[in-house]
């Protein structure tokens, strides 16, 4: 009778150490986007050792760098045929007299068994740079929340779906350059793809400020342009946080980020913002700090994109093809 109690009792034991091993285990491959990667980010890109990430300048040469290295140490591949991250181009930009070279940085996390069907996160890397203004101290317009914050979210969301592995779909994530000049990198990428291949453009623009709305909200631009929107809404319920259609109609914001290259393909392509346009002081000024953006706002926001669109990223939903009518 004692030797059967001893038995029972190592059974148990065995029992309950392998299934905390499990729960150390579970514990140990959970994955969460956390504010202290979303700060360095953040601050990392907008500082002034970036000297304002103009195209074609010297700062924003670091940053491509910066967000290389990041895609490196994340284990992504690199876009179709090219060597490494850059898809480097020539180009004219408007009142120029001299052509500039650019650089769209592209990491790929290749889909499992809808790997020939691509999702497409994205956010400008580029800025205003330096501009010396009278009775202006600061000449660096560092671009904190136009757009570092944005890439910031790229690249937390690369590590999320890098480390989830639960992408069917191909994602390609993209940090554009000249969208200030003009939209030139996404336009460039999308002059080289089949958009038929691609189920949707997710892009993230200035997304470190509390909206309008209130806390834990964000904004789609071109919101009925496509089910895109209604989608991530249905994933976002339960959440405690909320998406809203563009409440500025009236700066036809959804044809002036980079999503706009990729609609006019047709691609379902929308951008996040969570910024109060109307009253945003810092907007396009030296005064576009990381200092003044709220790394809480900025790291619940990428969250809720992460959750919003997992069924589209996992192959569960696709959103209807854009008709654009400008």
């Amino acid at each position: 009778m004692k030797s059967h109690f001893i038995a029972i009792i190592l059974v148990l034991g065995l029992f309950s150490s392998c299934k905390q091993t499990e729960n150390s285990k579970d514990h140990s491959t959970s994955v969460e986007i956390d504010s202290v990667s979303v700060r360095k980010h953040l601050y990392t890109l907008a500082s002034d050792d970036m000297k304002g990430r103009r195209t074609g300048t010297d700062g924003i040469e670091k940053a491509a760098q910066y967000i290389e290295n990041e895609f490196k140490r994340m284990g992504l591949k690199t876009y179709e045929d090219l060597s490494d991250y850059r898809q480097t181009f020539k180009f004219k930009p408007r009142r120029f007299n001299d052509s500039i070279v650019g650089s769209n940085i592209i990491g790929v996390l290749p889909g499992t068994s809808q790997k020939g069907e691509y999702v497409v996160i994205s956010a400008h890397y580029d800025h205003l740079g330096i501009r010396q203004k009278e009775g202006q101290l600061d000449s660096i317009y560092n671009g904190a929340n136009d757009n570092a914050s944005g890439v910031t979210g790229v690249l937390a969301l690369a590590e999320y779906f890098a480390k989830k592995k639960l992408n069917k779909r191909t994602i390609v994530f993209i940090a554009f350059t000249a969208e200030e000049m003009g939209l030139v990198g996404s336009r460039y990428f999308g002059k080289g793809i089949d958009a038929s291949k691609f189920v949707a453009g997710i892009n993230l623009e200035m997304i470190g400020k509390t909206p309008s709305f209130g806390p834990n909200t964000a904004w789609l631009t071109g919101f009925d342009r496509s089910d895109f929107g209604k989608i991530v809404q249905k994933n976002l319920e339960g959440s405690g946080y909320k998406l809203y259609p563009d409440p500025y109609k009236q700066f036809r914001l959804f044809f002036r980020s980079d999503n706009a290259s990729l609609a006019r393909l047709g691609v379902p392509s929308h951008t996040f913002s969570t910024s109060p346009i109307d009253t945003d002081k810092d907007y396009h000024q030296a005064s576009d700090e990381a200092e003044t953006l709220d790394v809480w706002v900025i790291t619940q926001t990428i969250r809720a994109v992460a959750r919003g669109t997992e069924s589209i990223i996992d192959g569960t939903d696709t959103p209807t093809r854009i008709i654009l009518e400008e």
